[in-house]
């Protein structure tokens, strides 16, 4: 069986991922209103559970579950917009979910975003090891350290820790959650850090992965440094490959450089939404009757806490790369640098570019001309694979499955089965079979405790 970094063509093997959130929309806020979408069945379990059902039929590796703890508050000073359109909100806690999907299938893998800002360790270790324990090994863990002013409001704090402090306690979170138990012997964990102090010992024994799958999306300078050192699997949101070409390539250098790891082994998954059609007539009515759903000020909302930037201070036709901010004009130069050259941007030009896929690429066309759009990604920015974004639950899922995935794997750009039936997220995700635990060179393995070392004998890093 071919691995899974390249298949019998010596092509990439493709990471496919569904990307979902616990709410109705998730990147196309107002698309709810569609009377085809079934996002709003978001609270019930078995929308879920026949979610990973169809996926996994399909031979999907995962479904990516992002998450957040505060409302898009940023536009017009207000979570009235966010609520009016259903722009991530209301919006339920992802890794309850998990188990449920899990009892319903054996392969496909739940990347759940938790973050290490508002999270106790000891805590969220206990509950990831559970969950683990429950799925059979197939748990992933999205690493973040949140981005939402009304977040830390939220969970007691009057203002978020500054951008690189944040990063700086989760390097000290992944050092209490690195310390787990033996296999054959419990120890204390006796951490004690500028954030943290974790005596311990992990109330749960070892899960069958120990560590779940890392996942992490960060393009800070911060950020890529945490990715070089933690992260397995890398989520990216760019609008165009050429975008995050140089970031990818800077972490993996990061990753070999630094931290002694094979950049190859790192896994870059990118954003995608596609529209598909048996023809392109055909997609690109669908693309026009979507856009007739889609809320603006859902997209405003979003953008406002994707970014701290509040457009409703700029008029209906104010040109957004000639204000004063200069984070205005780089954000907005960054969506308008693939528009013709005379285009103007003003704030309904940007609610218009995100309101349907959101922060990143949205492909219309044939299954052809969607992979062929896939394929530019994989040749210029060297992603590993994609987190499919829907614009209507669960039908551009089924688009996705009827339509696209057949013209890649007609490519050798998608497998036929799991490379392990039955395995961990880990190993389906390596395509190896009996890697269930981080790979040697990883910053995780130097946690495990050989067999038969005492307690006093080991060494804890």
């Amino acid at each position: 069986m071919a691995s899974q970094d390249q298949s019998p063509k010596g092509k990439k093997n493709l990471i496919v991922n569904a990307f979902v959130m616990m709410c109705s929309g998730h990147q196309s806020p107002g698309l709810w209103r569609h009377p085809d979408d079934e996002s709003w069945k978001f609270k019930d379990t078995e929308h879920w559970v026949e979610l990973a059902k169809l996926l996994e039929e399909a031979k999907f590796h995962g479904i990516f579950i992002a998450d957040v703890l505060g409302g898009y508050d940023v536009y017009k000073k207000s979570l009235d917009p966010a609520i009016i359109s259903g722009a991530q909100w209301p919006l339920t806690e992802p890794l309850v979910t998990v188990p449920a999907m899990a009892a319903a299938t054996k392969n496909i893998g739940f990347g759940v975003t938790v973050s290490t800002t508002y999270e106790q360790p000891f805590h969220l270790a206990r509950r990831l090891s559970t969950v683990d324990h429950l799925t059979k090994g197939r748990l992933g863990w999205n690493i973040v350290t949140s981005y939402l002013d009304s977040a830390a409001r939220n969970l007691g704090r009057t203002e978020q820790l500054d951008h690189d402090e944040r990063y700086a306690q989760a390097e000290e979170y992944m050092e209490v959650m690195g310390i787990y138990t033996d296999p054959e012997l419990v120890r204390q964990i006796n951490h004690q850090g500028k954030y943290f102090n974790v005596p311990g010992p992990h109330l749960v024994d070892p899960s069958p992965q120990r560590t779940p799958l890392l996942l992490q999306a960060g393009a800070s300078r911060a950020g890529k440094a945490f990715a070089a050192q933690h992260a397995e699997a890398i989520f990216t949101s760019a609008h165009a490959p050429s975008v995050c070409k140089k970031n990818i390539a800077e972490i993996r250098q990061l990753a070999r450089d630094q931290f002694g790891r094979d950049p190859s082994k790192i896994k870059v998954l990118a954003l995608v939404t596609p529209i598909i059609g048996k023809t392109e007539e055909e997609a690109l009515a669908k693309y026009n009757e979507y856009k007739k759903y889609a809320s603006h000020e859902g997209a405003l909302s979003l953008f406002g806490g994707w970014t701290g930037i509040d457009l409703n201070q700029y008029g209906d036709d104010e040109e957004l790369r000639q204000v004063e901010s200069n984070a205005v004009r780089s954000t907005v130069e960054g969506y308008a640098k693939f528009s013709p050259p005379n285009s103007k941007w003003t704030k309904h030009t940007v609610a218009e570019h995100i309101s349907l896929g959101g922060n990143g690429p949205l492909l219309v066309g044939t299954p052809s001309q969607v992979a062929d759009g896939l394929q530019e990604w994989i040749d210029e920015a060297d992603v590993d694979g994609f987190n499919f974004a829907y614009v209507l639950f669960p039908q551009s899922f089924k688009d996705i499955i009827d339509l696209l995935l057949p013209e890649l794997r007609a490519r050798g750009l998608f497998w036929d089965d799991y490379a392990v039936p039955g395995g961990s997220y880990r190993e389906n995700f390596y395509g190896l079979e009996g890697q269930k635990y981080p790979l040697p060179e990883h910053a995780a393995s130097k946690y495990q405790w050989a067999a038969g070392v005492p307690a006093k004998d080991h060494q804890i890093p």
